[in-house]
């Protein structure tokens, strides 16, 4: 039976049909959310960038490295 679709397939595509249109546009409020968090990350990106510009970076302190040893053959 080549073409046809068992129950099971048409299960999983009401399933998928109903999360898509289905109860108070989910999938628009899933967009507004995505597009809500993509807004705030760009604020983030641009707030960030102001006061990094204002303050000067520090320097790291020196780290003491070990004296290498001779090797004698």
């Amino acid at each position: 039976m080549m073409g046809s679709l068992s129950p099971m397939h048409w299960i999983i595509i009401l399933v998928v049909a109903a999360l898509v249109f289905g109860g108070r546009g989910k999938l628009s409020g899933l967009m507004g959310d995505a597009a809500k968090g993509i807004k705030a990350f760009r604020d983030g990106l641009k707030e960030e960038d102001k006061p990094a510009a204002a303050v000067a970076p520090t320097p790291l302190p020196p780290v003491a490295v070990p004296e290498r040893e001779e090797i004698k053959p």
